[in-house]
């Protein structure tokens, strides 16, 4: 009897050995997009050994174009920011429908190279590094036209593509200065849809490749691809174009939309992947937290035409053979302005900031008022990307002799403000289209000795507002709204909800904590 017992419980073990093993087999080969979250459009990848260098477009903030590290292509760590000084980067007037537009990263012989279009203060510049977590050179500003520059690296010679006239035009660049060698020369229009741009080219089994975006930013978003034995071509189109779009009968049921701008990348295995933009959309056909970067495997067999995740559309999760994981540090994060400082990468500005607005003092964060959000003058913010649908931030109020407190800011058009006044009061502030809606107004009681807790929190389809006290957990609602409200449908642009803390008008806000959280608890509802 006791043998008997002994093979039952070793048959049940053998059986649960081979669930957990199934199990584990699954979860290695899970793929969750996006894989870079939040306002993280037009990613561009390189890698050099066994490391990959990914940089996004940034638009109007400062600094710009962010960098991101990974071992394995789903991870990511962001290191910096290319564009992190004035000289680089003036942004004078931009909004988010300007500013740094598509960046493209490469690496050749020892040196990083990021080029990219600064919409509205220069046109198309690059700058180059040793090190990707920086420090980048100051701006060589390149004479073709177009936007979305990219660079090729052949022979001794040095290539440019951008899109003038929505042709993708090729010339020959001197990498150290800039000077145009050669005179433009068209390559291809695409397949005939709006707003052929995005340009890379690839060399494969003899052939140039060459993948573009075509479409638009919007639902009708997609990659195309062409090829020729010469690198000015002529270029034939791919008879299975587009390679990539969600705008399809089998993509139009997913979360996941506006699928393009990407960049492909092999690995060291040799395998191929690609990174490109999409957006996700919440409460609808609308999208809050802007074009996200997400990832996807490429068959590339010898002589043949790129197969973008087996020809199937994206989705927020997909069964793919991963390269080996390797995680990287949390998002969440507190500040305390004791020991912290605002170099930290994930701190950006609206345009380039006036720095005398900005002061840490006394384990205080004191942000002074100028510009109105809304006038988009330089005005006083500093935040961070929503990078989650399920957030939560916090900040503690202790002094105010002016306007200030938290946004969620989607662009100068669109934002919803939770602040209090000089005389005291607390107010929710709905901006959309310059048009101000005052949702609602309080009168809290507090001081330095008993400081005032602000909070939002969103679930993906409403943010929600609440005050509360330093060391009280009852928090006392503000009202609500749809994030629909701050949607790129709704109020434009071209970037995503960004969160943080402002001051504007006459006066100063002093700040004495700061806390981001992803995937939490809410709790004002």
């Amino acid at each position: 009897m006791a043998i008997f017992y002994n093979i039952v419980i070793m048959k049940r073990l053998l059986t649960l050995s081979v669930f957990v093993c199934f199990v584990l087999a699954l979860q290695a080969q899970t793929l969750r997009n996006p894989v870079i979250p939040g306002y993280h459009p037009d990613p561009s990848v390189c890698r050099v050994g066994n490391d990959y260098y990914l940089v996004n477009s940034s638009f109007q903030y400062f600094p710009g174009v962010p960098i991101y590290h990974s071992k394995d292509l789903v991870n990511w760590e962001l290191i910096g920011n290319v564009l992190d000084r004035e000289s680089q980067l003036p942004l004078k007037g931009a909004t988010s429908w300007l500013g740094i537009y598509a960046p493209t990263i490469r690496y050749h012989e020892g040196t990083y190279y990021m080029i990219t279009t600064n919409v509205g203060n220069g046109g198309n510049f690059m700058v180059t590094a040793t090190n990707p977590a920086g420090p980048w050179s100051e701006p060589i500003w390149l004479k073709q036209d177009g936007i979305d520059p990219s660079l090729w690296f052949e022979n001794g010679k040095t290539y440019m593509m951008s899109n003038p006239d929505n042709t993708i035009m090729l010339c020959e660049i001197d990498p150290k200065t800039g000077e145009q060698l050669t005179e433009s020369r068209p390559l291809w229009q695409g397949t005939g849809g709006r707003y052929p741009e995005g340009p890379h080219i690839y060399k494969k089994d003899g052939w140039y490749y060459l993948l573009i975006s075509e479409g638009g930013t919007e639902l009708a978003h997609r990659l195309t691809i062409a090829r020729s034995r010469n690198i000015y071509g002529p270029y034939e189109a791919n008879p299975a174009n587009p390679i990539l779009t969600n705008c399809s009968m089998a993509g139009q049921g997913m979360q996941i939309q506006g699928t393009g701008h990407g960049d492909f990348v092999q690995a060291k295995d040799g395998s191929w992947w690609i990174v490109f933009l999409a957006y996700r959309n919440f409460g609808g056909a609308y999208h809050h937290i802007g074009r996200e970067t997400c990832l996807a495997p490429v068959e590339w067999k010898a002589g043949e035409w790129p197969i973008i995740n087996g020809g199937n559309p994206i989705d927020t999760l997909m069964q793919v053979k991963t390269l080996a994981l390797q995680k990287v540090n949390a998002q969440n994060a507190k500040y305390d302005f004791k020991n912290s400082t605002l170099n930290s990468p994930e701190w950006v500005y609206i345009q380039n900031p006036i720095m005398e607005n900005y002061k840490l003092e006394n384990g205080r964060l004191w942000l002074t008022g100028g510009s109105t959000l809304s006038a988009n003058g330089q005005p006083t913010f500093v935040g961070r990307r929503q990078e989650s649908p399920v957030f939560a931030m916090e900040a503690m109020i202790s002094k105010n002799t002016g306007y200030g407190g938290l946004t969620v800011y989607q662009i100068n058009d669109g934002h919803a403000d939770l602040y209090v006044s000089p005389s005291g009061l607390l107010s929710l502030t709905l901006y959309i289209k310059s048009v101000k809606y005052d949702v609602i107004t309080v009168e809290p009681e507090f001081s330095e000795d008993v400081p005032l807790v602000l909070r939002v929190e969103s679930d993906g389809d409403k943010y929600y507002f609440a005050y509360s006290y330093k060391d009280s957990n009852i928090y006392r609602p503000m009202g609500s709204l749809e994030c629909s409200l701050l949607s790129t449908e709704v109020v434009g642009g071209f970037t995503g909800a960004m969160v943080g803390m402002f001051a504007e008008i006459d006066g100063s806000v002093a700040f004495d904590s700061f806390e981001y959280t992803e995937n939490t608890e809410l709790i004002i509802k």
